[in-house]
């Protein structure tokens, strides 16, 4: 069986995401949306509210599993659930030019590969931090996430 690790805060969890791992898990017959915190980050949700939209927001996708990834690195997550690749969206060069280096570790560290794939164009210019901070300000983000995201937002002002 292959697995692999979709890694990220999820903070929210938007339509980029879920192209990215409803296409890993085409390639893959398991993915692990591993739902990190960072104790250096400030997050609008927290971890078990992370979880739950990613739940609810991946609910359609056939094999997709949404875990915590509670610190720790993440070769060593992927080494515990017996993934052999980590799979990561790229948006554009900046992306790949942060990954590539962290990709060659994580080989090192516990034999996982990664694979990137291109973002669709419509995602290409979406990232939760910019959809947080256009929802805060009013804007309409309904076409960056799932319904359960923008009513959370909405709800939590």
């Amino acid at each position: 069986m292959s697995r692999a690790v979709c890694p990220g805060s999820f903070d929210p969890l938007h339509n980029g995401h879920i192209e990215i791992i409803g296409r890993a898990a085409r390639l893959f017959d398991e993915v692990i949306v591993a739902v990190s915190t960072n104790p250096a980050k400030t997050y609008r949700f927290g971890t078990d509210e992370r979880l739950d939209l990613c739940r609810q927001g991946l609910a359609h996708l056939p094999g997709v599993r949404v875990l915590p990834m509670d610190g720790g690195l993440v070769a060593g997550f992927c080494r515990d659930h017996g993934a052999s690749a980590l799979v990561k969206g790229l948006r554009s060069s900046l992306d790949f030019d942060y990954e590539l280096p962290m990709s060659t570790m994580n080989r090192h560290l516990a034999d996982v590969e990664t694979v990137f794939l291109p973002t669709g164009s419509e995602y290409a210019h979406v990232s939760s931090t910019l959809l947080k901070e256009v929802a805060s300000l009013g804007g309409d983000i309904g076409p960056f996430v799932p319904a359960i995201v923008l009513q959370r937002l909405a709800e939590n002002g």
